[in-house]
């Protein structure tokens, strides 16, 4: 190839590259940034961020929590649900936490560590049997749940024993009682099973050879907790709760700010976000919205 045909070659590539920066780097971007700031448009493309007096207080995208500097619910607001994202709704670290209905079994805590590094790790049982029981004393409700026991753990058996030939113990020679570590309980949920006594798990114990069995228990069928007060999103980030929830945070809300929860439930109405298109999803409250109307329109007392 002659020099001339080399560089002819290498100068057509060269300004074919300027050209296509300058129309997929500079010129579409520029165009799309300018299409995004008509108005109807711009709130969204700008992180549908919600001002109060001038001041940005979120976006109505990202959940946020309501809580103190301990973590502990602020009684004037109401709650969004978990988050599983970094610490709580990190748009950092959005994630679920990956555990499925068959985590039912805690990772026991090793008691020669300490209890803020001891390798303990609940299950997904555990994890909405705590949160239940602890949105139910808050809001004055019946926090139990199937399969939970009464201090707010997965109710799950290990039983061992001899087998039949589809893999069910036929007579128990030992139960435990696997999410209750006999550090923390001498008395499991249940005290016998098939007539064979309930014991405490005991660290380094190993129960996988015992048959899982998880135990319903007497709570109702319908718990008075809704089930996305006690699961996280699949980002960790939504800001949306159901009616159901919000509702049951009324009396709560409506108490700390002194005003009656006919006015609340109205606020909780008018934040109401209905089906996507008429049909798709559920209808949802945003909780960060209704917050900010609460604030405005019904202050709580100091």
């Amino acid at each position: 190839m002659k020099l001339s045909n080399f560089v002819r070659q290498h100068l057509a590539a060269f300004r074919a590259l300027l050209v296509l920066t300058v129309i997929t780097g500079l010129a579409y971007p520029l165009f799309i940034w300018l299409v995004a700031q008509v108005p109807g448009l711009s709130d969204n493309a700008n992180g549908s961020i919600i001002k109060v007096d001038g001041k940005p207080v979120g976006s109505s995208l990202i959940g946020q929590q309501f809580t103190d500097k301990d973590g502990n619910a602020l009684p004037q607001y109401f709650q969004s649900r978990p988050s599983a994202a970094g610490n709580g709704y990190d748009p950092l670290a959005t994630s679920a936490s990956n555990l499925g209905p068959e985590s039912i079994v805690d990772t026991p805590a090793d008691p020669s560590l300490p209890k803020d590094n001891n390798g303990y790790k609940a299950s997904l049982l555990t994890l909405v049997c705590g949160r239940s029981l602890t949105i139910g004393q808050l809001e004055g409700v019946d926090g139990s749940r199937p399969f939970c026991t009464g201090e707010g753990v997965g109710a799950v058996l290990s039983v061992i024993g001899p087998r039949d030939s589809l893999g069910n113990v036929v007579h128990p020679t030992k139960v435990v009682s696997v999410n209750e570590p006999c550090e923390t309980t001498k008395t499991p949920f249940l005290n016998t099973y098939e007539g064979v006594k309930v014991e405490c798990a005991k660290f380094g114990d190993d129960y996988t050879i015992g048959q899982i069995v998880p135990i319903r228990g007497a709570a109702p069928a319908d718990p008075a907790v809704p089930m996305d007060a006690v699961t996280a999103s699949g980002s960790g980030l939504d800001p949306h709760i159901s009616p159901a929830y919000a509702d049951l945070q009324v009396n709560r809300v409506a108490k700390a700010r002194g005003v009656s929860p006919d006015r609340v439930s109205e606020l909780v109405l008018a934040n109401q976000e209905g089906r996507l298109l008429g049909f798709f999803g559920e209808p949802t409250v945003n909780v960060l919205q209704l917050n900010i109307a609460l604030d405005q329109k019904y202050p709580a007392k100091s």
